[in-house]
């Protein structure tokens, strides 16, 4: 284990409910770890026996869909123990704990899926959407999968793209 400014199991648990309270949905182990791995005095082994002992003493819960959220102990106790965690660490978990949430908020609001049709074709819907409301949402009917993954994929890298080109296309002149 690497030298860092975590020291304890209690300041790897202070700093998973410093997360959970500051994120803005449940995450996934993965996440969840991605997270709390941010200091090098921190190990997988001990992240997960500190995780495990947050839901069993109830201040994370583990939902059906496998993401951990923190519950009102959970936020009590996060917002005692906060200035417990070296400063640096809040500053970058701060940092990360942002990335990360800008990261959900981008997914939530550009979504694409492919659905087989029973004719042997494929439906892309791709949707883009705003702080507000559903900016664009459009079907098309491609021959293959991979084609309809390849414009799924597509929209997901550059979704406002796509959107503007849609628009450039529709309004351009008829000469």
């Amino acid at each position: 284990m690497g030298v860092g400014f975590i020291r304890d199991k209690l300041e790897i648990k202070f700093l998973i409910l410093y997360i959970a309270a500051r994120v803005v949905e449940p995450l996934p182990l993965e996440g969840m770890q991605e997270l709390t791995m941010c200091d090098d005095g921190i190990d997988y082994f001990e992240f997960t026996e500190c995780l495990n002992d947050l839901v069993r003493t109830e201040h994370l819960r583990l939902t059906e869909q496998q993401t951990y959220c923190i519950t009102p102990k959970g936020m009590k106790n996060s917002a005692i123990c906060e200035p417990s965690l070296p400063y640096s660490i809040r500053v970058r978990t701060d940092k990360n704990v942002a990335a990360y949430n800008q990261k959900l908020l981008r997914k939530s609001q550009v979504r694409s899926r492919v659905e087989p049709r029973p004719n042997g074709t494929y439906t892309v819907e791709l949707s883009l959407s705003d702080d507000l409301d559903t900016v664009m949402r459009l079907q098309l009917m491609v021959a293959t999968e991979e084609m309809a993954q390849n414009l799924s994929d597509r929209f997901q890298k550059s979704p406002e793209e796509i959107y503007s080109r849609l628009l450039a296309a529709l309004y351009q002149s008829e000469d």
